[in-house]
């Protein structure tokens, strides 16, 4: 087999698109691979009792030997949450900018990683040699600060990864994106460009920070009482917004929330939040302070039921209380999936008599996204001026629709793969195709369990939640089989027992006929008499109710 059949380029996501959330890319060049971000996500409304979901790095660790790094393009959950779950079995170097290495850092300490984890500081500037690919940087905007874009030059061409990314020309932290180096890297040559596709759907551009620190301010001067804006934790800009408008407004600021006071607390110390000396009051004291001299930063944006602001919403919260007259600011748009939690937290404020500032009515004033809308995605479409285009980052009418945005700026259709998490996009000689599928999926994570909650637990849960359960306790005798004692039936979650007495002895009868029709006819393996069981029994309270409870008979033998 000759050399140059072997040596291909490969390129696929293990997480990241066809969803919102847990981001992970990888570029693989012979045997060295190259991760890019490494997220969660929050679980969809049938992952009963669920946490997080990351990605399954099943491929990573079956080439563990072959994983050069971690590369992080900003520091947001979505892009660096799953870090202390994969180093735990993958424990590779990671590279990343200054705020979001502070981030991750946070994350690893709490997870005991810390001291195991090789943590590399990377910038605009650096370039780092990873087996036979080279990762060069770029700095983009987006809703935090130290973004990058990343582009690693391989022996078929330059791949470049966006990060999350939008064009905003007057940036509140004079951090601007390098346009310069876009460009360059597009007359350079690019091979494969992979960009974010979150607002491919949003036509024009996304509003630059800087109006909405005004917005900020306006709501700050005509509120009468106390202020609290709820926003993302990772949302720095914002934050420091907040900060800016408190000290306009001669206000106090209170931070609610464990990630919030988190991140505001790493963001101060390494300089990125201007925090003005005695601007910061612990949560007690607010009670002491006149309303209108009081801001509230908080956690709850998307309607989390254990946020911050849910609980002070639910007068739950064990040191604010929001009262009549409150004006609350929801500074941030619902990840899709979670409008109705924020519709839910709405509701409970304004039944306080809360004035609530929120959503699209307002998304114009008091948030803008960190994503670029059409008309930016078109420009970065035109400074890199790739051969293949891969849309990532984003639900599949996302990418889908980021596709035609590349077809119209002159992209040959054919050149354009829209992908699953899984799918290869393989480049030998220059030329791109479809390859096979690695190993993608997610991993739940339910307390203290990773991956320990699969298909089957959630069915039996979904199952459970719908239609509860049945207990059949029943004790043989080993001579003849006779019943000694039960059936004893145990309802949870299918009848109200005391109203249902009738029903449950005849699935009394029932059993115990069951039981003693096989005996007659010498069936006394265990396994054949519980499923007899439950299928008669499920057919009888089935006819009955026409509910599928789940039924666990228990048979003893003395």
């Amino acid at each position: 087999m000759s050399k140059k059949t072997v040596d291909k380029l490969s390129i696929f996501a293990l997480g990241g698109v066809g969803e919102i959330g847990k981001n992970m890319y990888v570029v693989q060049y012979a045997n060295d691979i190259v991760v890019i971000d490494c997220g969660l996500k929050f679980p969809e409304e049938d992952m009963l009792g669920i946490d997080i979901v990351i990605p399954d790095i099943s491929y990573l660790l079956e080439n563990r030997d072959k994983v050069r790094g971690i590369i992080i393009t900003h520091g947001h959950e979505d892009h660096i949450g799953g870090l202390s779950y994969v180093l735990r079995q993958l424990n590779v170097p990671i590279y990343a900018t200054k705020l979001t290495l502070g981030l991750i850092e946070t994350k690893l300490r709490e997870a005991g990683l810390l001291g195991d984890t090789k943590r590399n500081l990377i910038n605009s500037e650096s370039e780092l040699v990873l087996g036979c690919m080279t990762a060069s940087f770029f700095k983009t905007n987006h809703s935090i600060p130290d973004s990058v874009g990343v582009c690693i030059a391989t022996p078929e061409g330059n791949v470049v990864h966006t990060g999350d990314f939008k064009f905003d020309q007057t940036p509140v932290n004079e951090q601007y994106a390098d346009i310069h180096r876009m460009a360059e890297l597009g007359s350079k040559g690019v091979l494969a460009l992979l960009s974010d596709s979150t607002n491919a759907e949003r036509p024009g551009y996304t509003g630059s920070e800087r109006s909405v620190g005004t917005e900020i301010e306006d709501v700050f001067r005509k509120a009468k009482q106390r202020v609290i804006i709820a926003t993302f934790a990772s949302n720095i800009h914002r934050i420091q917004q907040v900060i800016d408008a408190a000290e306009a407004t001669k206000r106090k600021v209170t931070v609610i929330g464990r990630s919030m006071v988190n991140v505001v607390s790493i963001a101060g110390e390494l300089g990125y939040l201007r925090i003005p000396e005695g601007m910061l009051i612990e949560p007690e004291e607010i009670n002491k302070m006149a309303a209108d001299r009081v801001v509230v930063l908080s956690t709850g944006s998307q309607g989390e039921p254990m946020s911050a602001l849910t609980r002070m919403a639910r007068s739950t919260h064990r040191k604010v209380d929001i009262l009549p007259g409150d004006t609350v600011i929801i500074a941030a748009t619902p990840i899709p999936g979670n409008e109705r939690y924020v519709g839910r937290t709405v509701d409970e404020l304004m039944r306080i008599g809360a004035h609530v500032i929120y959503g699209p009515g307002s998304i114009t004033g008091v948030h803008v996204s960190g994503h670029g809308s059409q008309e930016e995605l078109k420009l970065m479409l035109n400074l890199m001026k790739p051969k293949y285009f891969i849309p990532i980052h984003g639900e599949y009418r996302m990418l889908r629709q980021h596709a035609l945005l590349a077809e119209s700026v002159g992209i040959p259709k054919e050149n354009i793969f829209v992908v699953d998490n899984g799918d290869v996009v393989e480049v030998l000689d220059g030329a791109a195709r479809k390859g096979s599928k690695v190993t993608a999926g997610n991993i739940l994570i339910d307390g203290l369990g990773v991956g320990d909650v699969g298909n089957i637990v959630l069915r039996d849960r979904k199952l459970l939640s719908q239609d509860g359960i049945l207990v059949v306790v029943v004790t043989l005798s080993k001579q003849d089989g006779a019943i000694l004692s039960g059936p004893d039936i145990i309802s949870r979650g299918f009848v109200y027992v005391r109203e249902s007495e009738g029903l449950l002895d005849e699935a009394n009868r029932i059993v115990a006929s069951t039981l003693k029709r096989l005996m007659s006819e010498n069936v006394n393996e265990w396994a054949s008499l519980k499923t007899h069981v439950k299928d008669a029994l499920g057919r009888f309270l089935y006819e009955q109710t026409k509910r599928r409870p789940m039924i666990l008979p228990i048979i003893m033998e003395v």
